[in-house]
């Protein structure tokens, strides 16, 4: 991979206005929001959000938050469906912390407010793809993510000692010495402003918008993956790109995610004919992990020479249908689609990045000073695959952990704040050159799709690399100016990245579908894991094996 410039745009200190926290969350999901409700009271807490808190990832999760809360429900049955989904790189610490946490958090939450759906007077329970058993808690239907940020929201409104901003573009980590200090952000109107921190915890989400067809809000550009590289954190199992089996596919229209809990609730795949296609592929049918479930539409899809295939409800009940997923209901009606009636038109698209940001149990990464929470980040909950509804949990126990050991670290250190050396590099001082930001856009999201995405070559990745890096040579070291190019450059970096792992990585395993791998490897039932050097050049240690 080309060297990558430290900063995305130049700055002087000197020129710029300074504003001081305690802790700086990026990131305003429900990862971020949990940390900053984590953090102790003395402490000033300031979230940064790219736009608005109803823009982020959390807020449109449909399916609900997995969690044993049925009496009959055990926690290892939880832990085991989530380590074999994760296909040998699962961190089993970290999922035997995490599902027992998760109880707790539901019943927090309910404390706080949260409404989630009940039956005969106990919490409803669904069941999605990899789930042993019906353990996922949901709200409003199909609308987990809408009911659970009105509630977290509302807690952080009552906290005095949190702040907001929104339409802020964090372009990169503040570091002195090694220590993540802070942040650089611009924002409409005002232009570059130095945030400083105690600590900083990223919590800034996903990069489906690498893809063209994606889950994903505009906002999940890979832009704290990528400003987390830059500033020298190591970063872990990229190659895994989760992608989420159904989403409404109407040419012209946005892609609408279909939950998967309404294959749990009995829905089949059919293909154009009418016909029933997913026990020819696996014995779990409908059920089956997300990945499974995607390489056989794609499969079906060419096998039927079709640009989708449909989910048929017309044998369920209709009542049940229209109450337990009214979302749906009334993203289908807009298009004229009678979901108790007509087959829904479906495939898959980009959804989860499962690597990212390296952290440890407590949810620190490898810079001093920076922490990490939800999707940005690699746990070893999910390894090679998430388990679907293990996200939100996710978010919700990490994003405590971080605000707790943030806040717990910022408490020790002096209570002054200053402005510090800022570690720089020099940047080409020529203007930027001719530069279609749009349509290369385009272009980046249209080769991820043919060549890094769901079913994967040697020769495709190669020829995805050879391009990446030719348009990186081109667009990294310029000084573009506006969020829109800046994403542009940060979605680059990170693409180069998951294009790379993707081709060293010789084998199938989990999300990762190797053509000409198929099986998986036992030698490469391991990490790879990557970083910036002080050169902007890439570093890939040697590949670590999970903890047993």
């Amino acid at each position: 991979m080309i060297p990558v410039p430290r900063f995305l745009v130049p700055f002087d200190p000197k020129e710029l206005s300074h504003y001081f926290t305690d802790i700086l969350i990026i990131g305003g999901g429900l990862a971020g929001l949990r940390a900053a409700l984590a953090v102790e009271g003395r402490l000033r807490v300031l979230v940064l959000n790219k736009q608005g808190l109803e823009q982020s990832s959390s807020q449109f999760a449909q399916g609900g938050i997995a969690s044993v809360m049925d009496p009959e429900d055990r926690f290892e049955s939880h832990e085991e469906d989530t380590l074999r989904a994760g296909d040998g790189l699962c961190d089993p610490e970290t999922v035997r912390m995490v599902v027992r946490q998760a109880p707790r958090h539901i019943q927090e939450l309910i404390t706080w407010g949260a409404q989630f759906d009940q039956e005969h007077g106990h919490l409803a329970l669904g069941r999605e793809g990899g789930h042993s058993r019906h353990r996922v808690v949901h709200a409003l239907g199909d609308a987990t993510g809408r009911e659970v940020m009105r509630t977290v929201i509302a807690q952080v409104e009552k906290r005095p000692q949190v702040r907001i901003w929104n339409h802020t573009f964090v372009l990169d980590l503040l570091t002195h010495q090694g220590r993540c200090c802070g942040a650089v952000v611009w924002t409409p109107g005002n232009g570059k402003t130095l945030i400083w921190a105690k600590q900083t915890i990223l919590c800034s989400g996903g990069a489906g918008q690498l893809y063209r067809e994606t889950t994903n809000p505009a906002v999940s550009t890979g832009d704290g993956l990528a400003m987390a590289y830059r500033a020298g954190a190591v970063l872990r199992d990229l190659e895994f790109v989760q992608f989420h089996p159904t989403v409404l596919y109407i040419a012209g229209s946005s892609r609408t995610l279909i939950t998967e809990a309404l294959r749990g609730e009995g829905a089949w795949l059919v293909d154009r004919f009418g016909k029933r296609f997913m026990p020819q592929y696996d014995s779990r049918a409908e059920l089956a992990p997300r990945d499974v479930v995607s390489r056989a539409i794609v499969t079906h899809m060419e096998k039927t020479h079709s640009t989708h295939v449909f989910l048929d409800l017309s044998h369920l009940d209709p009542r049940r249908i229209r109450e337990r997923f009214p979302g749906l209901v009334g993203a289908c009606e807009r298009f004229g689609l009678d979901v108790t009636r007509d087959r829904i038109p479906v495939r898959p698209a980009a959804h989860y990045l499962v690597g990212g940001v390296l952290v440890d149990a407590q949810g620190r990464t490898t810079v001093p000073g920076l922490w990490a929470a939800g999707e940005v980040a690699s746990s070893g909950l999910h390894g090679a695959n998430r388990l679907a509804s293990n996200s939100l949990l996710e978010s919700l126990v990490f994003g405590a952990l971080a605000g707790q050991g943030a806040s717990h670290e910022a408490l020790e250190m002096p209570e002054e704040l200053r402005v510090l050396p800022v570690e720089q590099y020099p940047l080409p001082t020529s203007p930027a050159g001719p530069l279609d930001v749009e349509d290369m856009r385009r272009s980046l999201q249209s080769l991820m799709w043919r060549q890094v995405g769901i079913r994967r070559s040697g020769e495709g990745l190669h020829e995805a690399l050879e391009t990446l890096n030719t348009w990186a040579r081109y667009v990294l070291p310029q000084q573009l100016e506006g969020p829109r190019a800046w994403e542009l450059q940060n979605m680059l970096t990170v693409a180069c990245l998951i294009a790379q792992a993707a081709f060293n990585r010789q084998e199938s395993r989990g999300v990762h579908f190797r053509q000409d791998f198929p099986q998986p490897d036992p030698n490469w039932q391991c990490h790879q894991i990557w970083h910036r050097d002080q050169q902007g050049g890439t570093k890939q240690p040697a590949p670590q094996a999970p903890k047993a």
